[in-house]
């Protein structure tokens, strides 16, 4: 089972139009692949169509086990699955600091999921929490979407420092840009400079209106629009991803 998480501590960067679409890629090369939607929110989830049990709260959440499994729901695409946000999640950082090791809750919690799916993804929340440092425990890869601006790159080195003050393992992280305008000069020169490098992936997901539109569809762009200039992108970029961070889709 491969962990990924897509995180960014600044919200509006494209983070669940991403986690969308690159787990229905990985659902049709890997299946089965499940997408835990952890933003109160719930954007992962209205792009589905798929609302939480009426009785599943974020302490249903966090005590795992067959509490996860029930609320398991499966999408209108085969061998894709969800566990749905309930707006309960806003308490989720508040209940962590009840638990006795909070960071590792959730590894834990999806232990046993380990024999169903090959790829689990975690769409996160904005802000540096504790949820986030249970994330961040849980992932094998955590993807950072960018947009190419200055206070993008401010929130990205924010999170390399974070990982380094705590001893955490810096190489799981991965910047890629999203929203890219060639127009824009700024844009241009950002990504000219950092695709490519260390912690970045070299595939940029293009400003498309067809991404916005993904709330009308409420389905993955993939599935809809394959052949919008964004969905070949998200396709390179997760072929990247297999190849460079050695994710096994055979």
């Amino acid at each position: 089972m491969k962990t990924i998480a897509l995180y960014s501590i600044k919200g509006g960067v494209g983070k669940t139009a991403s986690a969308v679409n690159l787990a229905y890629l990985s659902s049709q090369s890997k299946p089965p692949t499940l997408i835990c939607d952890l933003d109160p929110q719930g954007a992962s989830s209205f792009y589905f169509r798929i609302v939480p049990n009426r009785k599943f709260s974020s302490k249903k959440f966090l005590k795992g086990s067959s509490k996860i499994y029930d609320n398991i729901k499966g999408t209108d695409y085969e061998n894709l699955d969800l566990l749905p946000a309930d707006f309960s999640y806003r308490n989720l950082d508040i209940e962590l600091m009840e638990e006795k090791k909070p960071q590792k809750k959730l590894k834990n919690n999806i232990r046993e999921l380990n024999t169903e799916y090959p790829f689990i993804f975690f769409d996160c929340p904005p802000n540096l929490t504790l949820l986030s440092e249970s994330v961040f425990a849980a992932s094998d890869i955590i993807l950072v979407p960018l947009i190419p601006t200055t206070l993008s790159l401010r929130t990205f080195d924010q999170l390399l420092s974070f990982f380094r003050e705590n001893k955490l393992d810096r190489s799981r992280i991965r910047g890629f840009f999203t929203m890219y305008e060639r127009r824009k000069s700024m844009h241009r020169d950002i990504v000219a400079e950092y695709s490519g490098q260390k912690q970045f992936l070299r595939k940029v997901i293009p400003y498309n209106s067809e991404v916005e539109k993904m709330g009308l569809y409420r389905a993955p762009l993939n599935a809809v629009r394959p052949h919008t200039p964004a969905s070949i992108a998200y396709k390179l970029l997760w072929e990247e991803l297999m190849n460079e961070v050695g994710i096994d889709n055979s």
